[in-house]
This record gives structure tokens, sequence and C-alpha cells, in this order.
């Protein structure tokens, strides 16, 4: 799929691996929606961006905000090609312990966020690719999708986390199938240890023990490493259902 003069929309797009992607992709020559809660974040990387770049308010988990970002993703010059979401949250809580169970609302919270919330984004990116004229090769759009290694390997205290991941890995296959028939490719990167705002709050000790927990390179990811095997993806037509480790070799211990 070409990127350049393609319409794009990032959801989760203001911050993390997501504002990287979007940058990478408005590079490359792609008209970007970013597409996010944060309006202060997502308007002043618009702003830099300038031509070829806009900000669209939408929570992943309403069907009204996203459906009104996609349109105006599908406007764009070239219409909507590409479809990325970083949309994410976190939780650290065990199934159950000495301050009794997981509470359920949390649970439900990164469910909705992240697994309804990648799958809100596709069904309607799809939806919204399918009207768009055929490439020579009869490509119509490619979603990529985020999980992460947790889906593998979810240490203690991930089990929200990990079922959300894990539920999105479950999808891309599906997904794929759903779609080829009208051009539109689904992949998935599930990264490991990265420099994202997850990670934000941990003290730079931790941070580099955990870098150095990565066989190699021992460091954390960057988000720009991200957003290059993001577009790598869009380019190359023969990845399709396809779910990619990120990791460094990274396989996480119980914790």
């Amino acid at each position: 799929m070409q990127i350049n003069d393609s319409g794009a929309i990032v959801a989760g797009g203001a911050s993390g691996l997501g504002e990287a992607t979007a940058r990478a992709l408005h590079a490359a020559g792609a008209n970007v929606v970013i597409a996010d809660l944060n309006e202060e974040r997502g308007n002043a990387l618009a702003g830099e961006l300038g031509d070829g770049a806009q900000f669209v308010r939408a929570d992943v988990t309403n069907a009204d905000d996203v459906d009104a970002a996609v349109q105006v993703a599908a406007q764009q010059p070239g219409g909507l090609r590409i479809s990325v979401c970083c949309a994410g949250i976190g939780w650290a809580q065990k199934t159950a312990g000495k301050r009794g169970p997981h509470a359920l609302e949390p649970f439900e919270k990164v469910i909705a966020v992240n697994l309804i919330g990648t799958f809100n984004v596709l069904r309607l990116a799809a939806q919204a690719m399918r009207s768009g004229e055929p490439t020579a090769s009869g490509g119509r759009g490619v979603c990529v999708n985020t999980a992460s290694v947790a889906a593998f390997d979810g240490q203690i205290g991930q089990i929200a986390y990990s079922a959300s991941k894990g539920g999105i890995v479950g999808m891309t296959l599906p997904a794929a199938r759903d779609l080829s028939a009208d051009g539109i490719r689904v992949c998935t990167i599930a990264p490991g240890l990265f420099e994202t705002p997850l990670l934000g709050g941990l003290s730079d000790e931790i941070r580099e023990s955990l870098g150095n927990s990565i066989p190699y390179p021992s460091r954390l990811g960057r988000p720009d490493e991200y957003a290059a095997l993001a577009l790598h993806i869009i380019e190359n037509e023969m990845l399709n259902g396809e779910v990619i480790r990120l990791d460094g070799a990274l396989r996480m211990a119980p914790r």
C-alpha cells in the first residue's frame, strides 16, 4: 500500500507509539488524522506537523467519536487507506489476594479501552476503506493494531492488561480473513518494553533495569522503532493476518 497521498487515522496518536507513528506517516506523505482524548497534545502535534495533519478528539470506546474521526480521515485526498490503533491503558492487580478479589470495574475498563476500543476503530475504519477504489493489485487499505508481549507472557498482576491484549491477538487472523475479499489487510504489533507514557512514572533506575532485562538490544524500545515496523507492514503487501513481536527477544518472567 502506498503511503504517500493516502489518508490515515492514528488512534491514540497524541503520544507514545501513536505519536511516533503519526509523525512517520506524515513524513512519508500521508494525510494524517490524529484521534485522541488529549486535546492539548493532539492539537499541538497537528499544529507542529502542519499541512496534511489534523486532530480530532475521540474516545475509542465511543462509536460516534470514532466514526466522526474515521469520516474526517476518509475525506482526505486519496481516501482512508491506513488505520493504526495505539490507544491503550494499563492496570496492575492480582486475580485474588490478601486485599480480596480483583476489582471488576478496572478490569472492565481495560477491556473496554484496549480490546473493544481497538475493535471499534478496526470495524469503522475497515468499513470506510471498503468504499475506496482498489489499487492495481486490488488493495483498499491496511489496519495495524497494537497488542503487547503481555498477550503471551503476562506477568503477576497483569490479568486485565494481558486479557485485553490477548483479545487483540485473537482478532487478527479472523479480521484479516473477514476483510480479504475487500483487499484490506490486518496485522498486529506486539511491543515489548518501550519508552511510552505507560512507563513514564517509573524511576530511571527501574527503567534502566527493565532495559537490561532485554537480551539485545539491552534497552527500552523507542517509539520510532514501532513506527518503522508499522510503516513496513503498510508497504509490504504480503504481511497479512500476522502478529509480530517487537521485543528484542524478551520473554517476560512471572514478576
